[in-house]
This record gives C-alpha cells, structure tokens and sequence, in this order.
C-alpha cells in the first residue's frame, strides 16, 4: 500500500492512498528555539525524566524542590556522617540552588563537626537534542556553583566550581554525567588547591503498569560514580573514586508535593577513596512541590 507524506502547517501528515491520516508528527525545524535554535521544545529536560542523584550533583532542570540528604561512611572505628537540606528553583530552563550541610568527623578517638561551605549554584541548559522518533534525548548545559566557608573546623576556604554536564535518555534508560573544575582559595594546605571533579548516574525507570506498587508511580533503581583528581601541590595526580547502588522511588502526590524517598550502598572502588571510607549508606528524601 503507498503511503504519502504531506507537509502541512509544521506537521508531517502520513497518509495512505486511500486518504486515510495515520499519523501526524510535527517537523524537527519547528521545534526548535532558543540562541541560535540551539534547544529543542520536544526534550524531556525538566519533564521529571531523569532521578535525582545522590553522591552527584544533580543536572537536570528543577522548578521547585526540597531536600533532605543523610550519608554514614566508615573505615574501621572511624566514621563521617554528613547531613545537608537543599532547595532548588527554576525560572525558565534555570535552576538555582542552595545547599546547607553539617558534617561531624570521628578519627583516632577526636570527633570534629560543625557546619561546612554553604553551597550556592545555578545551571542552564546549552544544546538538545531529539531524535524524530524521540528515543534519544540528550541536553547539554554549563553550570557554576559556589561554596562559601563557614568559619568552622570544617569550612575555611572558598570554593568556586565551574562545570559542565550531559542528560541523555535513551527509551526508560537515562545517563547523568558532570565534569567540574574545583578551585580552593584561603588560608592553610588546602587553599590554592585544584581539583578536578568527574561525576556519572545510571538510571532504569521501572513504571507503575510494570511493578503495580501501591501509592508508587515508579522506581528507579539507581547506579552512581564519584570522582575526584587533584591537579597540583603535594597530592597531584592522587585520585578518589566511589561507587554506590541504590533505588528512588516517585510516590503519588500528596496534594501538591511528590515525595521522592531514595537508599544507596556506597562503596570505594579505588586506594584513594578506600581510604577515606570502606563503606556507607546513604538515604536521600525529596519533595516535589
């Protein structure tokens, strides 16, 4: 049977010779806009395609968002506990962010706490693109964020971190990857100190028609890489890298907000970060509002 494919208004109309209209699509050229038609109105950015990392920072667009994160590491009696309540905003394709985290620090018997770098950020998406048939799906975006010291045993230098980052979905299966440039400045060994950071989260949305839990519209099981360079001084070239294996799970809406609760096993997998840390949990509470 032929089939005829007709341009009509920016729709493509595919019909069959007896002038039956089977499917009609919108043409690429006209979805897209932004500086130079560099973005694409199909992308599923900021359409809650992608969960929300734990060890990583998060990429994709957010327009309202709390949360609440935990993470306990250990290596043998010592121990790190890190907590941190976040909030992110959009306006348009730009997420701004702020971040408040308390660490307490047990070694060798001597317990060291109190509140780290207030952390401050924003990210905007550069170039999307969509395949006609809408399964790839990847954005690219520059981000900034900037951590301000505290004046705590654990806090004494600036940070600023220029980054850059890649969301791309391919059907139910979602990469998130992030590349960012630490610069440390203040007093002490550790102020001048540059660090490359390097970050990658592997998603698989299991949908609520696949796995019919109760109050559940789907879970994501959930794997992660974090890691980190350092460029110059005495440490150059030493490198840290943890993994952790998790799931989140998007909940129905109570009323406005989604709660997103989530749980990661996290573990070294090189010498540098082994020896920090021989294992921990984390567990990552979100509402969506």
């Amino acid at each position: 049977m032929k089939k005829l494919v007709v341009f009509v208004g920016g729709l493509s109309l595919a019909v069959l010779a007896g002038g039956k209209v089977i499917a009609a699509y919108q043409t690429v050229s006209d979805t897209r806009y932004g500086l130079f038609n560099s973005l694409d109105q199909r992308s599923s950015y900021g359409q809650d395609a992608f969960p929300e990392p734990f060890l990583v920072d998060d990429s994709a667009l957010e327009t309202a968002e709390f949360r609440l994160d935990w993470l306990h590491t250990a290596a043998g009696s010592d121990h790190r506990d890190n907590a941190k309540a976040e909030i992110e905003y959009g306006i348009g394709l730009l997420t701004l962010e702020l971040e408040l985290p308390y660490e307490r620090d047990v070694a060798a018997g001597a317990t060291t706490d109190g509140l780290a770098n207030i952390d401050v950020g924003a990210r905007y998406p550069f170039y999307q693109f969509v395949a006609r048939n809408g399964l790839l799906d990847t954005t690219f975006g520059a981000a900034v964020e900037l951590g301000i010291p505290t004046g705590s045993d654990l806090s004494k230098n600036t940070e600023l971190v220029p980054k850059i980052f890649n969301d791309t979905k391919i059907g139910r299966f979602t990469v998130q990857s992030i590349l960012g440039y630490s610069m440390l400045f203040g007093p002490g060994d550790d102020g001048g100190v540059d660090t490359f950071e390097y970050g990658f989260v592997f998603g698989y949305d299991i949908p609520h028609k696949t796995l019919p839990l109760p109050g559940v519209e789907k879970i994501i099981p959930i794997a992660e890489l974090s890691g980190e360079t350092q460029l110059n001084k005495a440490d150059a070239g030493q490198n840290s890298l943890t993994a952790g294996v998790g799931l989140r799970a998007n909940l129905k809406p109570i009323g406005r907000i989604q709660p997103r609760p989530g749980i990661l096993f996290v573990f070294p997998v090189d010498n540098g970060a082994r020896a920090d840390a021989h294992w921990g949990i984390m567990t990552s509470l979100v509402f969506e509002f």
